[in-house]
């Protein structure tokens, strides 16, 4: 789960990233980038990042703070479930990434399997929006609402992506090494209990 020291920094943030969007005080606005500039050499403190580069991506971040939005892809076979493997870090996956802001939901999903994958699906349900921080995913800087879709594989074949480099079919309980970082065991488990009753109703948080 998260810790507390990341929590609060994340919190501190969002303050100094909502006053710099307000504020129409120079002084206030000197006040908000020096704190920025301390949470940058904080994070740095606790972790392997370069404290600039830490500012230059806080900094980047501009008007009210809210969540980003994760949008993954649940799509079933015979097989099993879809995974696709990441070049990043070697291991599986439901496919998926952030929301563009031109895009709905199910657009930017149908999209991502399409890119990720090669095979072209349709959305059925939305199964759950999860706080990331509730789930046992590596801590990361910001707050992060993940979508899980149930989709319908409508044609296509497999193929790797700039950011893939493996698809599959994988049953329930022969699950590849995951990417931790983007999916749970538990959340794949999930996924296939809506895939088994889809009447049941969409999880959250």
């Amino acid at each position: 789960m998260t810790p507390d020291w990341l929590k609060w920094i994340r919190e501190l943030s969002a303050i100094a990233q909502n006053g710099l969007a307000y504020t129409k005080d120079i002084y206030d606005r000197e006040r908000f980038e020096r704190m920025q500039e301390i949470l940058s050499e904080m994070i740095s403190a606790r972790s392997d990042g370069d404290a600039p580069q830490i500012k230059d991506l806080l900094s980047g971040e501009q008007g009210y703070t809210t969540p980003k939005v994760d949008v993954r892809g649940a799509a079933f076979s015979e097989q099993g479930i879809l995974l696709v493997r990441e070049r990043s870090d070697g291991l599986w996956t439901l496919p998926g990434g952030w929301a563009d802001v031109t895009e709905s939901p199910a657009e930017a999903i149908v999209k991502e399997i399409r890119e990720e994958s090669g095979f072209t699906a349709r959305v059925v349900k939305l199964a759950a929006v999860y706080d990331r921080n509730k789930h046992p995913h590596p801590p990361n800087f910001f707050s992060i609402y993940k979508c899980f879709f149930l989709c319908e594989i409508t044609g296509g074949a497999p193929s790797d992506s700039i950011e893939t480099d493996g698809v599959g079919f994988f049953a329930e309980h022969s699950l590849p090494p995951l990417s931790l970082a983007r999916v749970t065991e538990a959340q794949i488990q999930r996924v296939f209990q809506h895939y088994r009753q889809p009447n049941l109703p969409t999880d959250f948080d």
